[in-house]
C-alpha cells in the first residue's frame, strides 16, 4: 500500500477508534470495520497466489470487497474507557487537533507536518454501542505530489472475545 494512503488510513482508524471510544458507549471487544475509498477502489487486486505468499511471510492482509477495506480490529477496556483520542504516533506524522463532541456525534480536524506529508483533514461520525460511522477529508501533499483523499468507515461490533485478533497498538499522548 503507498506510504501516504497508509498514514492516512492509520490515522483515520486511530482517530475514528479514539472518537468512539470516547463517548464511553462504545463495547470492547472485536469489531469489524470497514474503510471504502477511490483509492481503494483504483487499487489492482492482489492475485490469489501472492496473497497467499505473503500470508505464509506472516503479512495479515485485509479483505478487500467491492473497493473497501474490511477487518477486525480488537478494542480493549482501556481503550474504550479513554476520554481524549490519542495522540498520533511518529510513524503517523500527524496529529488530531479540535476533538469535539455532542451526545453520540463527534468532529476533529487531523493536521500533518512532515517532510513527508503536509495537509489538514477533518473527520465527523456517530457511534452507538454497536456501530461507528466516520467520514474523513484530507487535503495536501505527499513527498511533494498533491494528495485528495475521502474515505467513509462503518463498524460493528461482533462480540467481546476478540480471539486471535491483537489490540491494535494505539500511542499516548506523554
Amino acid at each position: 500500500m503507498h506510504t501516504a494512503m497508509r498514514i492516512i488510513l492509520v490515522s483515520a482508524i486511530l482517530l475514528n477508534a479514539a472518537t468512539c471510544a470516547a463517548a464511553d458507549k462504545m463495547k470492547p471487544g472485536l469489531w469489524e470495520m470497514t474503510t471504502k475509498s477511490d483509492a481503494m477502489k483504483a487499487m489492482p487486486k492482489i492475485p490469489p497466489e501472492q496473497l497467499e505468499k505473503m500470508k505464509q511471510m506472516g503479512v495479515k492482509m485485509p479483505d478487500m470487497q467491492n473497493g473497501a477495506m474490511v477487518h477486525k480490529v480488537c478494542f480493549t477496556k482501556e481503550m474504550v474507557d479513554q476520554d481524549k483520542p490519542p495522540a498520533s504516533g511518529r510513524e503517523q506524522h500527524c496529529q488530531n487537533k479540535s476533538f469535539n463532541r455532542s451526545g453520540n456525534t463527534y468532529t476533529a480536524e487531523i493536521v500533518c507536518e512532515s517532510p513527508d506529508m503536509k495537509g489538514t483533514g477533518t473527520v465527523k461520525g456517530s457511534m452507538t454501542p454497536d456501530s461507528v460511522n466516520s467520514i474523513y477529508d484530507f487535503n495536501g501533499t505527499s513527498r511533494g505530489k498533491p494528495i485528495n483523499q475521502h474515505m467513509e468507515t462503518t463498524g460493528k461490533w461482533l462480540g467481546s472475545d476478540c480471539g486471535d485478533t491483537k489490540p491494535f497498538p494505539m500511542p499516548q499522548k506523554k
